[in-house]
């Protein structure tokens, strides 16, 4: 039996947040957003470099995996496509661009265990990307929450991070919750963990908490629970407090996603502490 709670309506005063964390990647995050995340800051790197001199600032990638899956885990097989999309002088030929971005790009950062005859690549398929930024798209609508996050693996309640302080939950709850996946996950108890949360105004506990072991943990889902329970504070000052919220860490996350990167306190695993009791029948 599990307790969770859906949001029916964005304009009351409660929300739903999650984490999430896979034993795929060394960082528990999925390789598909890890790929896309280091495509993203290659080809920064060597624009900021002037190796790259014709390439602007608005860069877009998505990588696509074959998976299999061991018992609820997740196995990476293969890269089965990759596309990539940069903004670039008038002065470069699309040709040239797409040899540079193919071979100091993507077979950089894939590793080529995961690359073969059969991937798939494409590289400005619309063709000239010349105009970028908000003047191409047409203004802002918002950061990405999904590419903030997990690359649409897991949940997602809903709130954007960037531009809130760590005072709401949308941010400092959904960093919580990643801690707890994560230390979940590296502590062996599961090797993919969704956990959420949700929270009312004016109510400091959390409204329920919920782990979703996907079928890889040896424990039951009341067990998980109770662990999480027993080395985690869940309330909004605590995790502030916990995870050191009021430092000026936040420019860093505008950038490359807020999880699965070195500096962060949340993705420092917690140490976890716990028995199981087992009732013999």
């Amino acid at each position: 039996m599990c307790i969770t709670s859906s949001l029916l309506h964005l304009r009351v005063p409660q929300g739903l947040m999650f984490g999430y964390a896979t034993d795929e990647t060394e960082e528990c995050m999925p390789l598909t957003v890890v790929l896309a995340h280091r495509l993203n800051h290659k080809i920064a790197d060597l624009r900021r470099s002037g190796e790259f001199w014709w390439a602007r600032p608005d860069s877009k990638t998505q990588v696509t995996c074959e998976y299999t899956f061991d018992h609820g885990a997740c196995i990476p097989l293969r890269v089965h496509t990759v596309v990539v999309s940069l903004q670039h002088s008038d002065k470069i030929s699309l040709e040239e661009l797409r040899q540079a971005i193919r071979e100091k790009v993507i077979k950089e950062v894939i590793p080529a265990r995961y690359l073969d005859d059969q991937t798939v690549v494409h590289i400005n398929p619309c063709g000239l990307f010349i105009i970028g930024g908000p003047q191409s798209d047409a203004g802002l609508t918002g950061r990405k929450i999904i590419v903030d996050t997990y690359g649409g693996w897991g949940a997602h309640g809903g709130g954007a991070f960037s531009g809130k302080d760590f005072t709401k939950v949308d941010r400092s709850a959904a960093y919580a919750a990643r801690w707890v996946a994560k230390s979940l996950v590296k502590a062996g108890l599961c090797r993919r963990c969704l956990v959420q949360v949700s929270y009312a105004i004016g109510l400091a506990e959390p409204l329920s908490i919920t782990v979703f072991d996907y079928g890889t943990s040896k424990l039951s889902q009341r067990q998980l629970l109770d662990i999480v329970k027993n080395n985690f504070d869940l309330r909004p000052g605590k995790i502030v407090k916990e995870l050191n919220l009021r430092q000026p860490i936040y420019q860093r996350t505008s950038t490359y996603g807020h999880f699965g990167r070195d500096g962060f306190a949340w993705e420092q695993p917690k140490a976890i502490h716990y028995y199981i009791i087992y009732n013999k029948v």
